[in-house]
C-alpha cells in the first residue's frame, strides 16, 4: 500500500467585475484528471478539493489508471502509513 500526499493550490477567486466571489482549489498534479474546484470560503474550498482529490484517485484505481507520482514538488509518495496535518 502505498501513501500519497498531493500538493494543492487554495486561492481567492474574483468575479468578472473584480470582486471577491469565493475561493478556487486545484491539485496541479491531476489537473489533466480535471481535480478542481471552489467554495465560498478558503475551509470549504479546502473541504472541497479533498473530496474531489479522493473520488479522482478511486475513480483511477477503478479504471487501472497510473496514479501520478512525480513532480517530486507537487506529489510526495511513501510506502509507510501517515498522517497529514494542516493547521
Amino acid at each position: 500500500m502505498k501513501t500519497y500526499n498531493f500538493r494543492i493550490v487554495v486561492e481567492p477567486d474574483e468575479d468578472f467585475d473584480g470582486r471577491p466571489a469565493g475561493w478556487h482549489s486545484y491539485c496541479p498534479a491531476l489537473e489533466r484528471q480535471g481535480v478542481s474546484t471552489w467554495g465560498g470560503n478558503e475551509d470549504e474550498a479546502l473541504e472541497n478539493i479533498h473530496e474531489v482529490v479522493r473520488l479522482v484517485i478511486e475513480s483511477m484505481i477503478e479504471q487501472g489508471e497510473h496514479i501520478p507520482e512525480e513532480p517530486p514538488d507537487q506529489v510526495e509518495v511513501s510506502v509507510e502509513s501517515r498522517v497529514a496535518v494542516t493547521v
